[in-house]
């Protein structure tokens, strides 16, 4: 197969609600991830290490910090002399320059996909962490010689329920049936406690979906969203299959996660702190890429030279030209830039870039975000009334302190 003639349009521009304060001032796919990363990395490096380079990104909420890491992260990847490219497309039309859904996002820069007279479209959500190899998908997509196909990974029922697109299937695969986050899906005929769940990861034979698109614009009832009216649309009318994810991750289980809410969004971070991760990192033969950071290597300094000041970190994440300075740092991640100052503890925390912790402070399952000042002696994470006074704070705990927030 020529991956050259396949568009990929990667949907980008979500606000990412369940997940503020954290989505506050940029787009869900822009926000950082395992101290390096942010959540779009991991589709676009995907791409790349799919052979795919005709990407478009469409854009919309906040994008500002997203096109920023593009631009600076990924632009050196791709070469316009042999037609690569990787654009972000904002809305083209509609009152408040706003996409009234995913299927309307494509359609709106359907004008784009057609010059590049594509033999296949690949659609991707920007905002999950998973690894895959999109040239099995589109090779199965071709053998079943299907108008669209979807990927899928089996998830538990109590999972899926009310998160996630349920897909059936009949023994060859085909799609026979679709609900868009059902209540209650419906469990594989083999399985009942998994169903099969949507991806949100599609390919498109270019003639089907032109005109799936364009009649669904014709149409003032439909949420214009493709697993509310795209997908369901299609099934007993037109070929349309599921593919089981095939994950490039080389684990027992298989790898993918919707990090859409704080607590998922923490336990993925978290996993990434253990002994054996789940999600695998180090692997040279499938790299996840992001933007080159310039600084120099984190230091630890203050070795026992005075009780309770020592500079170490354990079972954590650190990142370059982070400085720990007599504090200590345990089952964290710290994102370039941060500091921890003498006599503090941080412990099951994630810092975003440029974080300072103060002398004495204590942070404790805290997610602190870009540029926030920690003052000293402050201790977060430990008393829960008193945080949700100050900070937004998860059912299950969590405190996440917003963006630049001065204490």
């Amino acid at each position: 197969m020529n991956v050259s003639q396949t568009a990929v349009v990667v949907l980008a521009g979500g606000k990412g609600q369940r997940l503020e304060p954290l989505t506050r001032d940029r787009a869900k796919p822009a926000v950082p991830f395992g101290g390096i990363y942010r959540i779009i990395d991991f589709a676009l490096s995907n791409c790349v290490n799919s052979g795919l380079k005709k990407i478009s990104v469409l854009i919309q909420y906040r994008s500002r910090s997203l096109n920023r890491h593009m631009r600076d992260g990924w632009q050196m990847l791709f070469n316009p002399a042999v037609g690569e490219y990787l654009e972000p497309l904002p809305p083209q039309y509609h009152a408040g320059d706003a996409y009234l859904g995913t299927a309307d996002a494509v359609f709106q820069n359907l004008f784009a996909i057609r010059e590049e007279e594509p033999e296949r479209i690949l659609i991707l959500a920007g905002d999950h962490i998973y690894k895959m190899d999109y040239r099995h998908l589109m090779d199965f997509h071709a053998g079943k010689k299907a108008e669209a196909t979807v990927a899928a990974v089996e998830v538990p029922c109590s999972e899926a329920a009310g998160q996630f697109g349920v897909l059936e299937v009949d023994g060859e695969s085909r799609i026979i049936g679709f609900e868009e986050k059902p209540e209650h899906p419906k469990s594989l005929p083999w399985n009942p406690e998994v169903c099969l769940a949507s991806m949100g990861i599609y390919v498109f034979n270019p003639a089907a979906l032109y005109a799936l698109l364009e009649e669904d614009a014709r149409d003032a009832t439909s949420s214009h969203d493709f697993g509310k009216n795209i997908i369901p649309k299609m099934v007993g009318k037109n070929p349309i299959f599921a593919f089981s994810f095939i994950d490039e991750n080389k684990k027992a289980a298989k790898y993918w996660r919707d990090v859409g809410t704080i607590d998922a969004f923490y336990a993925a971070n978290m996993d990434l702190i253990s002994v054996t991760p789940e999600l695998n990192l180090y692997d040279p033969e499938w790299l996840i890429r992001t933007m080159p950071i310039t600084a120099p290597p984190p230091k630890f300094v203050f070795a026992q030279q005075e009780p309770g000041r020592v500079g170490v970190a354990l079972d954590s994440l650190v990142s370059s030209g982070c400085i720990v300075s007599g504090g200590r740092v345990e089952r964290s991640i710290l994102s370039p830039m941060v500091r921890i100052n003498s006599y503090s503890q941080v412990t099951d925390s994630i810092l975003f870039e440029d974080v300072v912790v103060g002398r004495h402070s204590k942070l404790h399952r805290t997610i602190v975000d870009k540029g926030v000042k920690i003052p000293e002696g402050m201790q977060i994470g430990f008393f829960p009334e008193e945080d949700r006074k100050r900070f937004a704070v998860t059912e299950s705990g969590i405190v996440v302190i917003s963006k630049r927030t001065v204490l």
